[in-house]
């Protein structure tokens, strides 16, 4: 069963950033950590935010800190005679300027990863939408993290031979320095379907089934099974690999770590096996921790049997120097390591050469991807579908002539809010990092391209065979609630204001809470190291949809030229086949010569957000 640890509160004073440009953290509240036998800290989603958030005072760490932390957590287990072990769940690039707006995509991203000593370390989706990326873990991060990299599903055409191999080892068995725990551990991904075609992904219900995976959970010799993956905790691939490990290693405790939905989020299996997911964009620094593990012993430590009853624990990290240092119980002179300092000057010296804080406009005011319902003005999606959209399209030849257009989006081409004030080049690959451009098909009848819409959101065939597919059109969040719908809030509050109910402090004694997690999981509400008060989180739909050069609620023009992010045009097609409308990739072109979405948000703000002085 897991234990719960009752909260030990911490108010320092406030600390330095690693970053220049980073906002110092705001006192609050703290749980300490549940130190074990065995610990863990767990990284996944990163996305390349290598610098931390540089508007978020809750989470602007950077890498070099994180580094820092790690060490001084190491030399606590050594002092302490426990263990820790880092993990990493994938999805390390797309997302942040430092990988997506330099030449070539990840010039710093796979030198200021490998910074970190990572133990278990696994591929994540976003390395494989592109052969380009898939290559780089084959070329960059798969050496430099040997031997720790584990790839359990996962194949690639070695761009050398051609041949078809395992991207990295199976699976991996070790023993931890200090207790002397024989660990087996393997890596995987979810049942993804959308990878390059240089990689293939092997199903896991057909994984488990290969010779080498049953021989290798039917070593004895062993104290804890790790199954690390870019996978949902509450999946079915997940539950699949639970039931197959414990068909015969029914005592053996397994420990899982996820990833891919962006959550914290922490579930049990059995009182002998749970699993942790922790967050996304280096906003979260995942803690675990076990007790009562049997172990094979070390010269300084004989062999010790498995106690009846294991102790489970866990807690989210807040990414701040606040946090890391109350936790590793250091201060501003004594947290910094020279090689966490290198490290964060190796990252500011990348955001320079970037050019990542020339400023593009000002924005007027917040725009949340989940914290507001669609519509709404402070809805990204709304000022994107009312604004964007509409202003940039019907710049083209095509509407000045006279033509009508739709224009269609999914709504997980948009990872990050915008916050009222400076926005920058970092900004755009904030909110939009990908180098999709809208193609287009001239010409389709009005009375098909206005029902493709509904078919992309609504259920139906279409909705089908992108679940079964694994392929979801919203933001990462938002297919976490597929398994999880008590996230959503229960009704839609007065927010037309900053000061409304979803971001109103709330107390603990006379201190005010500042907004941020405030995770729900299987143990209960006492995960997050930080108290925060709630933050409310709203549904979105698949896709959203603007019309240019006519009043889609009076006119009905004859025929439209239906435009849409590229990622979406397979689905597109099939929409308007289901419609009657025969049409293939042939059939399609490209919009406004290929711009990327990322390219047409940013000349739109440059014109309509780029005013004069400063920001406020």
């Amino acid at each position: 069963m897991t234990k719960h640890i009752p909260p030990l509160l911490a108010l320092l004073e406030f600390a330095l950033c690693a970053q220049p440009s980073a906002p110092s953290p705001i006192a609050a509240p703290l749980r300490d950590l549940p130190w074990a036998q065995l610990n863990f800290l767990h990284t996944t989603d990163v996305h390349g935010w290598w610098g931390g958030h540089l508007q978020e005072p809750s989470y602007s760490a950077d890498w070099g800190d994180y580094i820092s932390f790690a060490k001084h957590l190491h030399e606590k287990a050594d002092a302490g005679g426990s263990d820790l072990i880092l993990v990493d769940t994938g999805d390390r690039i797309e997302g942040n300027a430092i990988y997506d707006s330099s030449k070539p995509r990840g010039k710093f991203t796979y030198e200021i990863a490998k910074e970190q000593h990572i133990d278990l370390i696994c591929s994540g989706n976003h390395e494989l939408y592109k052969k380009t990326s898939s290559e780089g873990e084959f070329y960059h991060t798969v050496p430099d993290f040997k031997g720790n990299y584990i790839a359990s599903n996962l194949d690639i055409y070695n761009p050398n031979t051609g041949r078809l191999q395992a991207l990295a080892p199976r699976y991996k068995k070790f023993t931890t320095k200090n207790q002397g725990i024989r660990i087996l551990a393997f890596g995987f991904i979810f049942d993804f379907t959308g990878n390059a075609n240089n990689t293939v992904i092997h199903k896991v219900e057909d994984t488990v089934k290969e010779d080498w995976f049953q021989e290798a959970i039917r070593d004895r010799d062993v104290d804890l099974i790790i199954v690390f993956g870019h996978v949902d905790i509450r999946s079915v691939e997940y539950a699949t690999l639970f039931s197959t490990i414990r068909s015969v290693q029914w005592y053996t405790p397994i420990q899982f770590f996820g990833g891919h939905t962006h959550i914290r989020d922490y579930t049990i299996f059995d009182s002998k096996s749970v699993a942790l997911e922790s967050g996304r964009y280096m906003e979260t620094l995942g803690f675990m921790s076990i007790d009562g593990l049997s172990s094979g012993g070390t010269k300084e430590r004989p062999a010790v049997p498995q106690k009846s009853k294991l102790t489970f624990s866990r807690r989210y990290i807040d990414n701040n120097l606040f946090s890391l240092h109350h936790h590793s119980r250091k201060d501003e002179e004594t947290f910094p390591t020279e090689h966490g300092l290198n490290v964060s000057k190796q990252i500011n010296l990348a955001r320079k050469s970037l050019g990542l804080s020339e400023r593009y406009g000002c924005a007027p005011h917040d725009l949340w991807v989940n914290r507001r319902p669609y519509p709404h003005k402070e809805s990204i999606f709304t000022w994107l579908e009312e604004q964007v959209f509409p202003q940039s399209v019907e710049k083209s030849s095509r509407i000045q002539n006279g033509g009508k257009a739709m224009v269609i989006t999914n709504t997980g081409g948009i990872r990050f809010d915008i916050f009222k004030g400076r926005f920058t080049k970092d900004t755009t690959f904030l909110v939009s990092p990908f180098t999709s451009g809208l193609r287009y098909i001239k010409d389709v009848p009005y009375k098909a391209a206005k029902r493709v819409l509904k078919l992309l959101n609504n259920e139906g065939p279409i909705a089908n065979m992108l679940s079964e597919q694994n392929i979801y059109l919203q933001p990462p969040e938002h297919v976490a609630a597929k398994y999880r719908p008590e996230m959503y809030s229960d009704e839609i509050q007065d927010v037309s204001s900053g000061d409304s109910p979803a971001q109103s402090p709330m107390l603990l004694g006379s201190k005010p809470l500042i907004p941020g997690y405030t995770t729900r999981d299987d143990v209960g509400e006492d995960g997050d190291d930080t108290f925060h008060s709630v933050i409310q989180f709203y549904n979105v739909p698949n896709c959203i949809q603007s019309s240019v050069g006519f009043d889609d609620k009076k006119d009905e023009p004859e025929v439209v030229d239906l435009i849409y992010n590229e990622f979406i045009e397979k689905w597109i097609i099939l929409a308007l086949e289901y419609l009657g409308e025969k049409y293939s990739e042939e059939d399609t072109q490209y919009y406004l010569e290929g711009t990327s979405f990322t390219e047409i948000m940013t000349e739109w703000v440059k014109e309509h957000w780029n005013v004069e002085g400063d920001c406020r």
